[in-house]
């Protein structure tokens, strides 16, 4: 659980900014890269951490938008990446005007009420979980992985 706000934003422009390099490599032929047929595709998966990082920013109080539609992912993976990188700059520029003090307030997201920092971990580590396995279908559908948490093969 984060109780500083300089503790989160540390973590969180180091995880936009590489979870952004994988959005970037990310095709529009390629959304449908799914590790076998009928799991999530490399699209669907994008989308949701953009969906779901909009959707959570807001149930904490934040002023982020959402998206209209988040069952229909976009066919054009820049649109993916757009929207990713407002609504992570929007949940960046929002914990920027809280005080530690908030971080420890609780809030109702998931279902439950919870400390707004305890959210924004579990935010976090569910992105990071999918940016994982978005990282396996760029390999798999032939797209370079980009060095997120140090070099790749492509990267050596």
């Amino acid at each position: 659980m984060y109780r500083k706000v300089d503790d989160f934003l540390q973590d969180w422009q180091n995880y936009a900014n590489g979870t952004l390099q994988v959005y970037n490599a990310m095709t529009d032929e390629k959304l449908d890269q799914s590790i076998v047929e009928g799991h999530n595709t490399l699209g669907w998966l994008g989308w949701h951490v953009a969906v779901v990082t909009g959707a959570l920013g807001k149930q904490m109080g934040l002023e982020v938008d959402t998206v209209d539609d988040p069952t229909t992912v976009p066919k054009e993976a820049s649109e993916i990446a757009r929207v990713f990188k407002k609504v992570t700059d929007q949940i960046q520029q929002g914990v920027e005007g809280l005080t530690d003090d908030e971080m420890e307030v609780e809030v109702e997201a998931l279902g439950q009420n919870m400390p707004r920092g305890k959210v924004l971990s579990m935010l976090v580590q569910h992105n990071i979980h999918h940016r994982g396995q978005m990282t396996v279908l760029l390999r798999q559908a032939g797209l370079e992985v980009p060095g997120v948490m140090g070099p790749t093969k492509e990267n050596q």
